[in-house]
């Protein structure tokens, strides 16, 4: 139901189907899918390792498909089983990719795929382009969006090369999407403080190293945002949104773990031309960087598909990414109204380690509202509270983890981000 105004009007004979690809138990963002079709409706499905998965937990879901993957099995395989799920709903289903890797997936077997599912159509190599670091900068470079500096190393040799004229710190990140699963480089975005430490590291790379070195953005001279959106086949905007990053998890370049809606005229047209100029297709979740020593925004990472956090952002009839889409997709129209300015997100599992990292970081956020409008949880929602309940009884060995990994970065002066 809209939060302003009318309820949406959901077609409830499509069901939703949450696709993940990997082992990511405690995600939010598909118990956040769940309930955002649920509540309008929609019957929804999705894909979990589990039937206690905090997901499979939720009231509006009407049945997990338990089945463990790691994102690493033969593209095949992946298609027969996810063709043999839409034969069990047996009836053509949406599908809402978690993830890049079933993304992409999705957009490479459209033909088959189509058979059982509605998606978005789009270029079938476009979003393994975006998802890869090395895809996205080339990219930014053809169209001239703002992104950092960086390079893609072939070898040992020319890892040294570039360590002898680089500016330190610099960071680290997998190059592409489905090698951070099969064989990643680096643990997540990897600061690297120095030339010593960098031939250190890339010493385990191998012959062919998979990772991107790119510039360092000083944090206390940035302030992180995000563009969320859905567009329609002309590359349209049906919905857009801009917030402002408070946190993230682990610190400075992980998920979202505090969140502001701010509205961004100039982020939000940045975004708007690049997808047109791109021709992209369908809900997307960008990272962006606002470098103060330049004044320009730079864009991090582009995810061709729906972002945890996207239950940050609804406007004033009612509409996120998701609803968008899943609207789109069923032929209905898509109701306008203006960002829920001010709303506030919070991951409760992860936001009280990130707040104390982050009072020692000299990370401000000078756009973000003083005081919330609204404040959205990611997990705890009085209407649906098996899934908050789940998430704290598989929290307990992930959270002690998190909290030794803060003492470590803090220890080591490096900070490593989401794999």
């Amino acid at each position: 139901m809209g939060t302003w105004g009318a309820p949406v009007q959901a077609d409830r004979g499509v069901p939703g189907l949450v696709v993940k690809l990997g082992d990511y138990p405690l995600h939010h963002g598909g118990v956040g899918a769940v309930r955002s079709l649920g509540r309008l409706g929609v019957p929804m499905y999705a894909i979990t390792e589990d039937r206690y998965t905090p997901a499979a937990a939720s009231r509006y879901l009407r049945r997990a498909f338990v089945w463990p993957t790691t994102g690493t099995e033969e593209p095949e395989w992946l298609v027969d089983g996810l063709l043999r799920i839409g034969r069990r709903i047996g009836r053509p289903t949406v599908l809402i990719p978690t993830d890049e890797e079933a993304a992409v997936l999705i957009a490479e077997h459209q033909e088959e795929l189509a058979t059982r599912f509605l998606f978005p159509r789009v270029d079938a190599k476009l979003p393994r382009r975006l998802a890869s670091k090395q895809g996205l900068h080339e990219l930014c470079v053809e169209h001239g969006i703002e992104s950092p500096a960086s390079a893609f190393p072939q070898s040992y040799a020319d890892v040294e090369r570039f360590a002898e004229t680089a500016r330190f710190p610099v960071v680290a990140k997998n190059r592409e999407a489905f090698e951070r699963r099969r064989q990643p480089a680096v643990n997540g975005t990897t600061r690297i403080a120095d030339r010593h430490c960098l031939l250190r590291l890339a010493r385990g790379w191998g012959e062919r190293p998979g990772v991107i070195l790119q510039e360092y953005l000083p944090r206390e001279d940035a302030e992180d945002w995000i563009v969320h959106a859905c567009f329609d086949a002309d590359s349209t905007p049906l919905a857009m949104f801009t917030g402002v990053k408070v946190r993230s998890w682990p610190p400075h370049a992980g998920m979202t773990a505090n969140a502001y809606v701010v509205d961004n005229p100039e982020l939000a047209d940045i975004a708007a031309r690049f997808i047109k100029q791109i021709g992209f297709t369908g809900v997307i979740d960008l990272d962006l960087r606002f470098d103060r020593r330049d004044g320009r925004y730079k864009l991090l990472d582009f995810n061709p598909r729906m972002g945890a956090q996207f239950r940050l952002f609804e406007n004033e009839a009612g509409i996120d990414v998701v609803r968008a889409m899943h609207l789109d997709l069923t032929g209905r129209p898509v109701p306008e109204g203006e960002q829920l300015a001010g709303r506030r997100y919070i991951v409760e599992n992860i936001d009280l380690p990130a707040l104390l990292a982050y009072r020692r970081s000299g990370y401000t956020t000078p756009h973000a509202p003083p005081r919330a409008s609204g404040t959205e949880l990611a997990w705890l929602a009085g209407d649906d509270p098996l899934p908050f309940l789940t998430m704290l009884a598989r929290f307990v060995r992930p959270g002690a983890k998190h909290l030794y990994q803060l003492w470590r970065d803090n220890r080591l002066g490096n900070a490593h981000v989401r794999p």
